[in-house]
């Protein structure tokens, strides 16, 4: 009878490192080498807005020829390691009937899902705000993984203010976040760790990095708490940087500098890898910005990338919604792409901008 026990629990064992393996293999694989996630999860009136922009309607059609635009441009994964869908696009396919997450892995580019339901207003804390979503996550988990996600993504959204950002929405938030976790990895699901700290507001870089330590420090507490696995994550944050209305503004080296000084200090070794949102940055910034911290290297985690518009700005005015510039968006986010790659390593100049 004991020796039957011991079986199953050996069993047990073997069956939770396996799936710690596969986990540690995709997060490797989402910040493998010289590429980036391509963040494509826009919700459907954010990218409405974004249309706007272009004068181009938001329909589900018009929404599924712009990411399909993005996701078939020639050698997309020369440059992307993973792209973050949304519901309705994990659902869609390519003009040629291929379901895109289907089709991306058939790149060697991991498909991933936005899970969060968005940041709401935090009760009794005006001003802060506290990420919903996890009511029903570990089924919504279950079928996202059935459509081709390995992956998944939450954002907490935590702003820089007067008393702000107060203890009660840091551990809401982070609580939120390690139990999001914990379901992903239930799922064999990597997580995207997402503790935004905002770029809005006047201030300074050294504030930034206050709050950004604070925020770090706490979050892994709780993710450890949950019992989440550190090594199959990937953590996204902001980067360290002044407000956008601050009246001196940190230059690139700066900026680099406080980014990795941070993350040295608050994010553990066994993290495969941190792939920086944009937060609002210019599509030239983020990539500068970047390129500046790996040229600081080597670090004991991969230093990738994890844009949204800082991807899409360019490709977005490029095609304009019209289909004869479908052409032109590619190349225009394969560019972008590419200058991000190089700064991977270090070797982005802001020179190539002007280069074709």
């Amino acid at each position: 009878m004991q020796e039957s026990i011991l079986v199953i629990i050996i069993h047990i064992k073997m069956e939770e490192e396996m799936d710690l393996s596969s986990l540690n293999s995709i997060a490797q694989s989402m910040v493998a080498p010289n590429k980036g996630i391509l963040a494509a999860d826009e919700s459907t009136p954010t990218i409405g807005k974004r249309f706007a922009t272009i004068d181009t309607e938001s329909t589900e059609s018009s929404r599924q020829t712009y990411r399909n635009m993005l996701f078939t441009a020639p050698s997309i994964s020369d440059y992307i390691s993973g792209v973050i869908l949304f519901d309705e696009t994990i659902r869609q396919t390519t003009n040629d009937g291929v379901p895109f997450a289907e089709y991306l892995t058939s790149l060697g580019i991991v498909p991933g899902i936005k899970v969060d339901k968005g940041a709401k207003d935090l009760p009794m804390h005006p001003g802060e705000t506290v990420t919903e979503g996890l009511d029903g996550l570990r089924e919504r988990l279950e079928e996202y993984y059935s459509l081709g996600a390995r992956f998944a993504k939450w954002r907490a959204v935590i702003g820089i203010g007067d008393n702000q950002p107060s203890m009660a929405c840091i551990d809401v938030n982070a609580h939120a976040l390690a139990r999001y976790s914990a379901l992903c990895q239930e799922a064999k699901m990597v997580p995207i760790v997402e503790p935004e700290i905002l770029m809005d507001g006047n201030h300074s870089i050294e504030t930034c990095f206050d709050v950004t330590t604070k925020v770090l420090d706490h979050v892994f507490k709780v993710l450890e708490d949950q019992k989440v696995a550190l090594n199959g994550i990937i953590l996204k944050p902001n980067m360290v940087i002044s407000g956008t209305d601050a009246s001196d503004r940190a230059d690139v080296a700066t900026v680099a500098t406080a980014t990795v000084k941070c993350l040295s200090e608050n994010v553990p070794d066994e993290v495969p890898g941190i792939a920086f949102l944009s937060g609002g940055q210019t599509s030239e910034e983020a990539t500068a910005h970047l390129s500046a911290m790996n040229e600081m290297g080597p670090h004991p985690w991969q230093l990738s990338f994890s844009y949204g518009r800082a991807l899409q700005a360019q490709p977005l005015n490029a095609w304009a919604g019209a289909d004869e510039n479908l052409k032109s968006g590619q190349d225009a986010f394969l560019k972008r792409s590419r200058l991000n790659s190089l700064a991977r390593t270090g070797n982005y100049n802001p020179q190539m901008e002007e280069a074709d």
